[in-house]
């Protein structure tokens, strides 16, 4: 079985990639994959670091505002359906997936005009452009909210969740917490703004920590390294209470995950499909920056099935994301309640449910 994956832009498209990759090289010693994104892109740096053969197209996403750039834009679409084309002809794929930006676009178009089964795979309750042009050409459509079936065809529709939340399940939490400094007691409260941070987020969390010091619970927090020296300035000033850990950034996050009792973060697919599978409650800060609102719509999934609370940007201060914390964390039975209602619409087999349906778009060839 030959299988090409295309996803790039943000880590939201590209680790649901990698996570259905690994899954298949579990399952499968016979499988080949091809990588295709672009060459400045992230993927261009965390598909090679995986030993995945990656192949680049030049594309760029269209401009919202009228633009000469949208004319290049099209130019280069065209030109990047040709070079899939001849990238897919070489390679032979059995099946082509598409996992989000607009990278997908030229690939996922070429395969399915060279008569190549295709999948897309959304993460978000709201698609983007790209992947509502997909949406008629493929042959399925995996989606991670029941919400974003509206969008799509629905005789291509199915749902399967997103497959990062598949690698969450069977880490060590207890290992995870030491490793991130933690006690393997008291509770604790992770609290981050995606990989590379978000200063809305940072700028409460410093003026939260002299409250926080008083409290019972400990707190995991995550600048982002593009913040991480300006919050250092900044603490240094205030001081550093004993139960806060700061940290840039962790590597290990699925097993730090394992190990929390309550997580405060922004809305993106992946956090929000790592956090229902492991029953994590949550206290979401939706980026009002992305396309359509989407995180808040993500966030709403949750909120309204009782698994997460939200607090929007304007919202955010040191009291309301401390009280927050305090309103979850310090109620036993509240913590339990939200830790079930987020368990229960937690989809730990995704990346099962996305094999299956590779599986069976191609015949049962995988083996």
């Amino acid at each position: 079985m030959k299988i090409v994956v295309s996803g790039g832009g943000t880590g939201g498209h590209i680790y649901p990639a990698l996570a259905l990759i690994r899954e298949i090289q579990k399952q499968t010693k016979d499988a080949e994959f091809l990588y295709i994104g672009t060459k400045n892109g992230l993927e261009s740096n965390l598909v090679p670091r995986e030993k995945i053969p990656f192949k680049s197209i030049h594309i760029t996403g269209f401009r919202r505002k009228i633009s000469f750039e949208n004319i290049k834009t099209i130019f280069r679409f065209f030109k990047g359906t040709r070079d899939s084309k001849k990238i897919l002809k070489e390679f032979k794929p059995d099946v082509v997936i598409g996992t989000g930006g607009y990278v997908c676009g030229p690939v996922v178009y070429a395969a399915a005009k060279l008569g190549i089964p295709s999948i897309i795979h959304e993460q978000n309750s709201v698609p983007g452009l790209t992947n509502k042009f997909l949406s008629r050409y493929v042959n399925k459509i995996a989606i991670c909210f029941h919400e974003a079936k509206e969008y799509f065809p629905i005789d291509k529709v199915v749902f399967t969740g997103n497959p990062r939340a598949s690698e969450v399940i069977g880490q060590d939490g207890v290992k995870g917490r030491l490793s991130a400094g933690l006690s393997a007691t008291a509770p604790a409260v992770l609290i981050f703004g995606g990989s590379r941070g978000a200063k809305p987020i940072n700028d409460a969390v410093v003026k939260a920590l002299s409250e926080f010091g008083s409290k019972s619970y400990q707190v995991l927090y995550i600048t982002g390294d593009v913040h991480f020296e300006d919050v250092k300035k900044e603490v240094e000033l205030i001081g550093n209470p004993s139960n806060v850990i700061i940290k840039p950034f962790i590597h290990n996050m699925p097993e730090v995950l394992s190990g929390i009792d309550l997580v405060v973060s922004r809305a993106g697919a992946t956090t929000l499909a790592e956090l229902t599978s492991l029953g994590i409650p949550s206290i979401l800060v939706p980026s009002p920056y992305v396309t359509n609102n989407h995180q808040e719509k993500n966030a709403r999934s949750l909120s309204e099935n009782g698994a997460a609370k939200i607090l929007l940007e304007k919202d955010l201060n040191n009291k309301s994301l401390v009280g927050s914390i305090d309103q979850i964390l310090l109620n036993k039975e509240k913590l339990k309640e939200m830790k079930a209602k987020a368990k229960k619409i937690g989809v730990p087999d995704s990346a099962n449910r996305l094999l299956d349906l590779i599986k069976k778009l191609t015949n049962e060839k995988l083996r």
